[in-house]
C-alpha cells in the first residue's frame, strides 16, 4: 500500500520539490498551508494549482498570535518565531492527518539550510515539539536523517528521496528542471515577522493596544503609523484605498478623523488617551493634506462612537514635527 500524507505547501521551490520527490518514492499526497495576516496562501494556492495536488487552507492567525506574544524558543532575527511557528505548523497538520487517516506530515526543510531554523538541532526540537516523532518525513533531506515508520514500512521507498544539505541552491534549480517547475517565488521574505520594520510596529501594538482584536493586527500590513507622545496610537491612510479601508475597520469604540475642506488622509485612532492626543491626531491629518493652496484653517471630521464633530486646526506648514512620532 502507498502510504498518504500531508505537505506543508508554502508555494516556494522546496515545498513544491518535496511534494514532487513523495510522489516518486510512491505516496499519495494532498497539502496544507496555514493563513494570517503575517503570511498569504496565495502562492500556495498557485503551487497547488500547477502541481495538481488538493489544498487545504488553515486560519493560523490565533496560533501565531499565541507564539508572538510567548514563543518557547524565542525570536530570530525579527519578530518572527520560526521554530516555534513550524512545529506548531506541523502539529496542526499532524491532528489533521490523525483526522484523516493518513500516514505521514512531510515539509520541505533542507538540512542545515537555514543555520537557525534548519539545522540538526532545530529539525530535532521541531520533531519533538510537534509530537508526530516517526510520522515526520522530510523528502529532500531524508538520506541525512533517521527513517521514518513510512519508510520503514516500505510504504514511502526511502532510496527515492534525496540528500540534500547546506545553503546552494543549484541542486533545488536542477530538481526543478527535471519536474517542469518554473514559477517559485524567491526563497527569501514571505513572512512579514521577518521584517525589522514590520517588527517595530507589531511590538508597539503589542505593548499598547495588545495582539487580540484581528482588525488591529490586519491593519499592520497598511497605513503609516504613528505614537503620540501621550500614547495615543494613530493609524493614517496614505491614499483612498486605505482611507477606505480604516472606514471599513473602525469599531464603535475607535475614533475616525478624516479631512472636509481639502484633500487628505484619514486616521484611525483606537484608543485617544487624552484629550491632547486628538488635537494632536487632528494635526496629523493636517500635515499630511493637501493645503499647499489653502489658506486659513482645515475642518477636520471627527467620528467617535456615534457622535460626529468638527474640528478647526490652523494651517499647518511642516510635518517634521511628527516624524519622531512615526513607527515606519
Amino acid at each position: 500500500m502507498h502510504a498518504r500524507g500531508l505537505s506543508l505547501l508554502s508555494g516556494g521551490l522546496d515545498s513544491q520539490l518535496a511534494v514532487c520527490v513523495l510522489r516518486d518514492a510512491g505516496a499519495d499526497v494532498e497539502c496544507v498551508t496555514f493563513a494570517t495576516p503575517f503570511f498569504a496562501p496565495d502562492a500556495a494556492r498557485k503551487a497547488a494549482a500547477a502541481l495538481g495536488v488538493k489544498l487545504n487552507v488553515v486560519d493560523f492567525t490565533d496560533d501565531e498570535i499565541a507564539l508572538v506574544e510567548a514563543p518557547p524558543h524565542g525570536f530570530g532575527g525579527a519578530m518572527n518565531p520560526c521554530i516555534d511557528c513550524h512545529a506548531t505548523m506541523i502539529r496542526r497538520a499532524g491532528e489533521m492527518m490523525a483526522r484523516l487517516g493518513y500516514d505521514f506530515v512531510a515539509t520541505g526543510e533542507v538540512l542545515n539550510q537555514r543555520p537557525m531554523s534548519q539545522n540538526r538541532q532545530s529539525l530535532g526540537v521541531v520533531e519533538k515539539t510537534s509530537g508526530l516523532a516517526g510520522r515526520l518525513v522530510r523528502p529532500l533531506s531524508a538520506q541525512l536523517l533517521d527513517p521514518t515508520i513510512p519508510e520503514q514500512e516500505g510504504r514511502i521507498d526511502r532510496s527515492k528521496l534525496l540528500g540534500l544539505s547546506g545553503r546552494r541552491r543549484e541542486p533545488q534549480f536542477e530538481l526543478a528542471e527535471k519536474y517542469g517547475l518554473v514559477d517559485y517565488p524567491s526563497p527569501a521574505g514571505g513572512c512579514k515577522l521577518t521584517e525589522k520594520g514590520f517588527g517595530r510596529r507589531l511590538k508597539d501594538l503589542m505593548v499598547h493596544e495588545g495582539l487580540r482584536e484581528r482588525r488591529l493586527v490586519e491593519l499592520l500590513n497598511i497605513a503609516r503609523r504613528f505614537r503620540l507622545p501621550d500614547g495615543t496610537g494613530v493609524v493614517l491612510g496614505r491614499d483612498a484605498a486605505e482611507n477606505a479601508a480604516l472606514v471599513k475597520a473602525r469599531a464603535p469604540t475607535d475614533t475616525l478623523l478624516s479631512p472636509i475642506s481639502v484633500p487628505g488622509p484619514t486616521a484611525l485612532v483606537p484608543k485617544v488617551c487624552t484629550p491632547d492626543g486628538l488635537d494632536q491626531a487632528a494635526r496629523l491629518v493636517c500635515a499630511w493634506s493637501r493645503f499647499d493652496t489653502f489658506s486659513g484653517e482645515i475642518k477636520i471630521k471627527i467620528v467617535s462612537g456615534e457622535t460626529t464633530a468638527e474640528r478647526a486646526v490652523p494651517r499647518p506648514y511642516l510635518r517634521e514635527p511628527f516624524l519622531p512620532f512615526q513607527l515606519c
